[in-house]
């Protein structure tokens, strides 16, 4: 080989490890060889997920009922009295009687 293909050689070589080195498979590699600490880092990213989650349902509902409320102050003859049952419903299961 002469300088030329070294140098080009080198070049690709340097190219593939900035790659590597971008995708962060070393770090990848590590967290595979401790299973405790992969365990750990997915049950806390499982719960802050759940969280999150719990969290944004209940500002949508909230909002939602708030909503229906608004409706069904409006007294609008059929919808009205169908979104009143909804949120009587709603309140019946919050408050934790059966309907």
């Amino acid at each position: 080989m002469d300088n030329e293909q070294l140098s080009s050689l080198n070049e690709r070589l340097v190219k593939i490890a900035d790659q590597m080195e971008k995708t962060q498979i070393a770090d990848y590699v590590m967290m595979l060889n401790k299973p405790k600490r992969l365990i750990i880092i997915n049950m806390v990213t499982g719960i802050a997920r759940g969280v999150g989650i719990a969290i944004g349902f209940t500002v949508f509902a909230a909002t939602i009922l708030y909503i229906l409320r608004i409706l069904g102050a409006l007294n609008l003859p059929i919808i009205g009295d169908f979104i009143a049952d909804i949120v009587k419903i709603v309140q019946v299961q919050l408050e934790g009687r059966a309907f």
